[in-house]
This record gives structure tokens, C-alpha cells and sequence, in this order.
């Protein structure tokens, strides 16, 4: 089984030399800057090599040794969690008879699996140690979109009451377009209903959000205390009770309108301000055209 694939290696090879040259070089030479205004300019040059050198093996050893570290990041709460029960077993049956020692471990093992409320909880966040290992499936099988291989980095889940949320990290080649593409796959991996992403900063394009959803929380009967506030012995009338409504036609009282009659004579054009008559208009002073002129 391969844990870390031959193209992170050789990618992480590559970028582990990188470093070292580019470290070694800079920091050989700012230490030789600053050393030349103390010693001779070769002894300089010697004190920065001797500093520049080891500096650029640890950046080396750093980068060549991310694959492993990323990994270890991945299997880091069941590492921790594991070695907590581990630990605490062989100080409680070291220090404890065997009876006591049954006698905690039952109530350790049977308490949340008796009450409803904690083992909701311990199946939300086993749910989340799940969830992240499967999200890493998917950015192994389908989703990676650069040419050496590195996968996102998956930082840390919680659970929500439809499911999970995880925050992401993504990697250059990818972004959240790529993966709005996938989510029916997504969804498909990580055994949920559907799948959401949103950015979780408007600072950074690669911090993601994932809210997976496995449940519907809105469609639960919800007791109302209106029922208990009716009287179920009260006398029930025979006609309901008519609220006048004002919408039907016959019920509204239309106003009346006054027409003015066909006998009354015309009303008289009114005067301008020194009493004289305003002038007829230009366009009826003037002789209609002859349309046979443009004929």
C-alpha cells in the first residue's frame, strides 16, 4: 500500500532542493553583509556560510518531509484519541483492581450509549473524524487539479444540526467553481444528502467552507400551546358569526357622478388679464395644403 504517491515525492524532492539553494544563498549572504562590518570580508564569508548552510538543511528537511507531516495532520485526532484511551487504560488497570477497573469501563463505554443526548453527540463528532478522511477521498480520486499531485489541506470539522461543517484549504490549481461542479460526487463519497461550499473569508479565495447535510431539521411536528387555550366544552353556535367584509359590490355605496346635460350651453372662452379675447390658434389661421401639389 502507498502511502505517499511517487509524483508528491518527486514533487516534494524538488521543491526540498529549491529551498535549500534559495535559503542557503540568501541567508549566506545577508549573515556575510552583516559580519563584513566586523571581521575581514573572508572570514565574513566564512561566518556565512557556516550559518546560511544549516539553515538551508532544516528548510530542506521541512519541505521533504511535509508529505509526512500532512498525513500525520490527517490522522491526528484519531492518533491523539487513540493513545488518550490507551493511556488511561493502563493507569486504571495498573493502579485499580479488575473489579473497579470493569466497573469504569462500563460506565465510561455505557452511560453515553444510554443517554439519547450524549450519544447524539458522540456520533456527531465521530461523524466529523469520518467526514474529513472522506472529503480527502475525494480530493485523491477526482478532484485534484495540479500537476504534483499535493492535496488540499483539510483543517478542522465540527457538527451543525443537519450534519457537519469543514473548513478547507485549497491548493493552487484549484477553486471553489472546480468543486461546485463535484458536489453531487461529494455528496456521493461523504454518504450525505447534499453538499454546500461557500468561502469562509473575503480575504482569501482558498479557505473554503463545506457544510455537509445529512438531515432535514425543519420538517419536525412542533406542539403548539394554542391548542390546550381552547375550551373544548364551550357551546358551539348554530351560524357562524357574519363579519362585514365591505367586498361585495351590492354593499358599497358607489358615488354618484353628475353628467353634465346636452341643453346647457357651451361655456364661454375664458379672457386674458386686460379683458381682451386670446388669439385663435396659428395652426387653424392657416390655408389647408393642397395635396395635388405633391402628387
Amino acid at each position: 500500500m502507498t502511502v505517499i504517491e511517487a509524483k508528491v515525492h518527486r514533487s516534494s524532492a524538488r521543491n526540498a532542493r529549491m529551498a535549500f539553494i534559495l535559503t542557503a544563498v540568501i541567508v549566506g549572504v545577508l549573515s556575510a553583509v552583516v559580519a563584513a562590518a566586523y571581521w575581514h570580508p573572508i572570514v565574513a564569508l566564512f561566518v556565512g556560510a557556516l550559518i546560511g548552510v544549516p539553515t538551508g538543511g532544516l528548510v530542506w528537511l521541512l519541505v521533504r518531509i511535509w508529505p509526512v507531516i500532512r498525513l500525520l495532520w490527517w490522522w491526528t485526532p484519531e492518533t491523539l484519541l487513540s493513545a488518550g484511551l490507551l493511556t488511561g487504560w493502563v493507569q486504571l488497570a495498573n493502579h485499580t483492581p479488575t473489579v473497579v477497573t470493569l466497573i469504569v469501563v462500563a460506565l465510561v463505554v455505557g452511560v453515553p450509549a444510554a443517554i439519547p443526548a450524549v450519544r447524539r453527540q458522540v456520533k456527531a463528532w465521530g461523524w466529523c473524524l469520518v467526514v474529513r478522511h472522506r472529503l480527502r477521498v475525494c480530493f485523491a480520486q477526482f478532484i485534484i487539479a495540479n500537476q504534483s499531485g499535493s492535496l488540499p489541506l483539510i483543517l478542522w470539522a465540527r457538527p451543525t444540526p443537519v450534519g457537519e461543517r469543514v473548513w478547507v484549504y485549497l491548493r493552487p490549481g484549484l477553486s471553489a467553481k472546480d468543486l461546485e461542479s463535484r458536489l453531487d460526487k461529494i455528496a456521493v463519497t461523504c454518504h450525505a444528502s447534499t453538499v454546500l461550499i461557500e468561502r469562509a473569508g473575503e480575504s482569501n479565495a482558498a479557505y473554503l467552507r463545506f457544510d455537509i447535510k445529512r438531515r432535514e431539521v425543519l420538517n419536525a411536528r412542533v406542539g403548539s400551546p394554542l391548542v390546550d387555550a381552547i375550551d373544548r366544552n364551550a357551546p358551539v353556535s348554530a351560524s357562524p358569526l357574519t363579519v362585514p367584509t365591505a367586498l361585495d359590490l351590492p354593499d358599497v355605496d358607489a358615488p354618484t357622478i353628475t353628467l353634465p346635460t346636452q341643453g346647457k350651453p357651451a361655456k364661454k372662452p375664458a379672457t386674458t388679464a386686460n379683458g381682451s379675447k386670446p388669439a385663435a390658434s396659428s395652426a387653424s389661421s392657416l390655408p389647408d395644403d393642397d395635396t395635388s401639389d405633391w402628387i
